[in-house]
């Protein structure tokens, strides 16, 4: 297993290598970037407009911008009238000074490093935005997707011992319904119902924390962190665990009628020892393959409209921003973060295979 784990380590950084190279050229061909949106937010303050450039260490100098037109061409539509030194000053401030291959091989040394940049817009590192926003995407993720699966395989497979009864009929109606509503109209239906939009006025309605959160003794932070979250995490719950209760459902139904199943039964094993000694093994093998997937979803996308909804400052709201924005190296910085973790969660999902079902052996196979 360890030289098995030591060649999905090594396969990784090729693998970043190609998501950072088609994101960078992605990037490169948006409309609409830092130079094109600075030069038009100049040219709409009329005659005169000052902005605000920032340099190598963190010092600012103001660029007065002249209106009268150059007769020189420039590769940015709406420029004319502006100085070309200037362009290139704003070229030079965003990096695009540069041919794309110097980018991209400064951007791949400087990530090797961690060194994610600046942000264009927050004069702030965007490893430090990271670190801000994390706290809400990680309440949220890990409490979701705790909740979804406690919920979820339980579920299931009580729908698949009581298949076709009166418990999974019912059931069923209950999971597709939540199913069916998207969980940012769940959210506001919440918030109009118990957060004072109209009914009852007991949960907050804004933020991870109260502002007295600092006067709060542990336990009083502790109360008030989780009301604060009761009412995003059921938002993202309810229309979370239907799928993955069906499929625990159907991985459970197809392991009961296979043969060893029969055969563990008329050796007069009880109902509970097949169950979970035999079936559960093997059944949740393709449950735990789709936990990478399932926990990035929600831990960072998933959460984008609740974040909205309920103003809380996360990772889905900041990389939603930073594309609107086309700040760049938040884009790219977060998205090299979210790679790298869905290969690790993807690496800690085959050692949870080889837990749950010591038959698999990844040693004999090659990556």
């Amino acid at each position: 297993m360890l030289n098995y784990i030591l060649r999905r380590l090594l396969l990784m950084i090729p693998t970043l290598l190609g998501i950072m190279l088609i994101s960078f050229i992605i990037v490169q061909f948006v409309p609409g970037g830092p130079v094109e949106r600075m030069i038009a937010q100049l040219q709409g303050h009329g005659v005169e407009a000052t902005a605000r450039i920032g340099g190598g260490g963190g010092a600012d100098m103001a660029v007065g911008v002249s209106a009268q037109s150059t007769g020189e061409s420039s590769k940015y539509r709406g420029s004319q009238g502006l100085d070309p030194e200037f362009v290139a000053e704003l070229e030079a401030m965003y990096g695009f000074d540069k041919p794309a291959h110097i980018r991209f091989f400064d951007m791949v040394v400087n990530y090797a490093q961690f060194d994610l940049g600046q942000s264009y817009y927050r004069d702030v590192s965007v490893i430090e935005l990271v670190l801000e926003k994390m706290p809400v995407s990680i309440s949220l993720g890990l409490w979701s997707t705790l909740i979804i699966y406690l919920i979820s395989i339980p579920l299931g497979i009580k729908k698949a011992v009581k298949d076709g009864q009166k418990f999974d009929i019912w059931t069923s109606a209950a999971v597709f319904t939540g199913y069916a509503i998207p969980s940012f109209m769940f959210a506001i239906l919440l918030i109009i119902v118990f957060a004072g939009g109209r009914y009852f006025d007991i949960f907050p309605l804004r933020g991870l924390t109260s502002d007295n959160w600092d006067d709060l003794s542990s336990i009083g932070k502790i109360g008030d962190y989780l009301w604060h979250m009761v009412l995003p995490v059921i938002a993202m719950v309810i229309s979370g665990f239907a799928g993955l209760t069906m499929l625990t459902k159907n991985s459970f139904l197809d392991e009961i009628n296979k043969h060893y199943v029969l055969t563990a039964r008329a050796k007069g094993l009880g109902e509970k020892q097949v169950l979970y000694g035999h079936v559960f093994r093997n059944a949740m093998l393709i449950v735990i393959a789709g936990f990478p997937s399932a926990f990035l979803a929600i831990f960072f996308t998933g959460s984008l409209l609740i974040e909205v909804i309920f103003s809380l400052d996360g990772l889905g709201l900041l990389g939603y921003e930073s594309v609107i924005n086309r700040d760049y190296p938040v884009v790219l910085g977060t998205l090299y973060i979210f790679s790298l973790m869905g290969l690790v969660m993807t690496l800690i999902r085959d050692i949870v295979y080889v837990k749950v079902d010591p038959r698999i052996d990844f040693e004999a196979r090659t990556v």
